[in-house]
């Protein structure tokens, strides 16, 4: 689906030795490139030194943290090697969401000569927590004693705490990369790479007896009278359970680019992206609650069904994504001037496997008529374009600009919307994006400061409907031409006043918008007009991203091994989330989403450096919030379109970690 989970990465936290953040429209070695920007974690074993560390930490509502790093550094012999892992633990700020989590890093490298380099990772973090799956009202949070920190989604069963809404994941990813310098103007990289995620999400099945107050005591589900009305009624199965909604995957990849340097100042640089993704999508039954058996009737090749905890039940599909891309960039570096231009292509091909909607291949029972299971792949071709320029006015400063043309497949789920084999949106379309940019950099002895201009237009966005056929089947349509314009200005930079202070600085000033209303469009199945869309959308900003933002952070040296920093962040003209599509009153034309009211937050930063037993030590404290800032972080619109009808989430309140490590 396009989302980062950080929590799957969070083995790189002690093995980067740099992140580096690149701009979409910029020179990379991506396909298709991000608009937002490229993320690029460096951590090169053989690039380390020998050593290693340990540390501990602690915080508000037990959180606790614990792990280690070690690295050979580059051996005699060409070996490098680096490990590191840690246990992380505690109860959560919010109610309902204690988590448990260890993650892991290590690399192998072996340096055979100059020419050629190959390295081993691997790398993971197995967690599970407990979550706060919706927002509320405010009126929710108003009348709990928890306030803030209220949770509806956990109870307890026998005293003990049970997440009702919870996230267990573990996703190991394992690479092999070759690096190999064929000669001194040309490069090979290559990087062969898997990885098998297994999790999910937890939540509820059956009568929805966990959000009736009349379930409730002091807030918190009585799971324990669910329980006994389970047990009233075993003969005919449980009323209600908990249950997991799993994505079990198998991820498989190569990635290859090739440097040539050529004459007159120019570099070729051509990449080739291999993938191959197969999730397996199905629900389980997690905890019965007291009753021997849940009756399912999903699966069409077992109609009678009594699942057990860990039996699979609702649905049960995989999900098969084929992806191959390719770039070539051509780049120019002389004195004053740099420029590229890239080209790139892609073809998203998905394909669906239907276990419980659709009869085995094989069985005795299959009907003619009926699809097979596997549906077939569905291909969508993209290319894209992009080019720009920096110049450098003098040694201190710079102008750039950048321009490019990307088209993006829809997603898997706007392929297969109502979840079964039949009638696929085959009739879906690539989102086409058209992005400019122009900046200006000032680099001096103390101060430097950067400014960027970018324009955005996002057109035909992927949104679908659903409608009743002829004969009163079910449809699906894609509703085209809903079209987004994301413009601003940018500004950062940094000012080292003295050796001990430095002060940093940003701001984002967005106009992000929706660009036109969707008027009386038809939707037909054959010569038959069978539903008209209404979205009355022009003029109205985008809502669940800040589109004013400004930080400041000052940092400074009390003493040359304590030091003290202070950041502040600004949010503004944060709108609430919504459908675009759902936007149908024509007598709501021009009216927006709720904005949340704006909030700054300040966070505190100390670290002590000192020596232990002749050893490097740092001890550092954080607190986050610290004015205990009441504010609201995130929304979904209301019927009204105000702060009554949306539902929110909170953020934290003050909350702190303090923690040592030693370098060894």
């Amino acid at each position: 689906n396009g989302i980062v989970y950080w929590s799957n990465w969070a083995g790189l936290t002690d093995a980067t030795s740099f992140m580096q953040v690149q701009r979409g429209l910029g020179a990379s070695k991506v396909a298709v490139p991000s608009i937002g920007g490229t993320i690029n974690i460096i951590s090169k074993a053989t690039d380390l030194s020998k050593g290693g560390h340990v540390y501990a930490a602690t915080g508000n509502n037990a959180y606790s943290k614990v792990g280690f790093g070690l690295s050979s550094g580059l051996t005699e012999d060409g070996w490098a090697f680096t490990i590191s892992g840690a246990k992380t633990q505690g109860n959560g700020y919010v109610d309902g969401t204690n988590f448990l989590s260890f993650s892991y890093y290590a690399n192998i490298a072996k340096k055979i000569n100059e020419d050629h380099e190959v390295t081993f990772t691997a790398i993971g973090a197995k967690q599970r927590h407990g979550q706060r799956e919706d927002q509320s009202l405010l009126v929710d949070y108003e009348n709990s004693p928890r306030g803030i920190r209220y949770n509806p989604d956990w109870g307890y069963k026998k005293g003990q705490l049970v997440n009702i809404e919870d996230n267990f994941y573990h996703k190991p990813q394992i690479s092999l990369n070759h690096y190999w310098s064929i000669s001194p103007r040309s490069q090979l990289s290559t990087s062969v790479y898997a990885s098998f995620g297994s999790g999910g999400g937890g939540g509820t099945s059956g009568t929805n007896k966990f959000n009736d107050p009349n379930y409730r005591v002091d807030g918190v589900v009585d799971l324990d009278r669910i329980v006994e009305e389970n047990q009233a009624v075993a003969a005919f199965g449980a009323e209600s359970i908990l249950r997991a909604s799993r994505n079990d995957h198998k991820w498989y990849g190569i990635l290859s680019s090739y440097t040539q340097e050529l004459p007159g100042n120019l570099s070729l640089l051509a990449g080739l992206d291999l993938r191959y993704y197969k999730g397996e999508h199905f629900r389980e039954v997690t905890d019965l609650l007291g009753a021997q058996y849940w009756l399912d009737d999903s699966d069409i090749n077992n109609p009678v069904n009594a699942a057990t905890v860990g039996t699979r039940f609702d649905y049960y599909d995989d999900g098969i994504v084929n992806w191959t891309g390719g770039f070539l960039q051509l780049e120019y570096n002389e004195d004053r001037l740099a420029a590229f231009v890239t080209l790139n292509a892609s073809n998203t091909g998905y394909d669906r496997v239907d276990y419980f909607n659709n009869y085995d291949n094989d069985a005795d029972n299959a009907r003619e008529g009926l699809a097979n299971q596997r549906v077939g792949t569905f291909n969508f071709f993209g290319y894209g374009a992009k080019g720009g320029a920096n110049y450098n006015l003098s040694e201190s400063q710079n102008v750039f600009a950048n321009i490019g043309y990307f088209e993006k497949a829809p997603g898997f789920d706007a392929v297969f919307p109502n979840f079964v084999n039949e009638d696929p949106n085959v009739d879906a379309v690539n989102q086409k994006i058209i992005s400019y940019e122009l900046g200006y950099g000032l680099r001096m002895r103390n101060f430097s400061v950067n400014l960027n201009l970018y324009r955005t237009q996002w057109k035909d966005r992927t949104y679908t409907d659903f409608f009743n056929g002829p004969n009163g089947e079910e449809l699906v349509a894609n509703i085209l031409g809903v079209n987004a314009l994301h413009q601003g200005v940018e500004i950062d930079g940094v000012w080292r006043v003295n050796r001990k202070l430095n002060i940093t600085g940003m701001a984002s000033i967005g106009d992000w918008t929706w660009q036109n209303d969707i008027e009386n469009l038809g939707i037909f199945e054959g010569n038959t007009q069978v539903g008209e869309v209404d979205a009355y959308i022009a003029g109205l900003h985008v809502g669940d991203a800040a589109q004013t933002t400004v930080a400041l952070g000052l940092a400074y040296k009390l003493m040359p091994d304590l030091r003290v920093s202070i950041d502040y962040n600004y949010y503004d003209r944060l709108y609430a989330n919504y459908d675009p599509t759902s936007r149908s009153d024509e007598s709501a034309r021009g009216v927006e989403a709720w904005k949340i009211p704006a909030f700054g937050i300040f966070d505190l930063n100390i670290t002590y450096d000192f020596q232990l037993s002749g050893f490097n030590a740092s001890l550092y404290g954080n607190v986050y919030n610290l004015m205990n800032e009441k504010y609201v972080m995130d929304a979904q619109d209301g019927t009204n379109h105000d702060a009554f009808t949306s539902r929110v989430y909170y953020g934290y309140g003050a909350n702190w970690h303090l923690g040592v490590k030693i370098r060894f």
